[in-house]
């Protein structure tokens, strides 16, 4: 059985390497409380979506792209706190990813519970 390749999976993985990496220059600052909550909550995304990849239905599949999403949220706020901080570093494309990060896993959510309903 070949598995074809999960794309908004990959763009989790993706994501969560190059917060990683941030993570990573932020430590370096010594700036260790919000390295900690962005590493956590931005892996978690990845995690949670690829926990809902063997959801036991559809609504369970729901529910865990959800948690996806809060832990989206809290990222894109531990981001913001960077970008607006003088003495931290920022990096704008982890932004554009988390944006569109969003957008395709809120678009996931609508058009799950869509077919849902039929």
């Amino acid at each position: 059985m070949i598995k074809k390749e999960n794309i908004v999976l990959e763009k989790c993985i993706e994501f969560s390497l190059i917060i990683i990496d941030f993570c990573e220059k932020l430590e370096i600052e010594r700036k260790y409380v919000i390295s900690n909550q962005l590493l956590k909550s931005a892996t978690s995304i990845g995690a949670n979506v690829h926990e809902a990849q063997n959801a036991e239905s559809k609504i369970d599949f729901i529910h865990k792209i959800k948690i996806a999403l809060k832990e989206l949220e809290e990222t894109k706020y531990w981001l913001t706190l960077c970008e607006r901080a003088e003495s931290y570093p920022f990096n704008s494309d982890l932004k554009t990813g988390i944006n569109e990060l969003g957008l395709i896993l809120y678009k996931i959510v609508s058009t799950s519970k869509k077919n849902l309903m039929k």
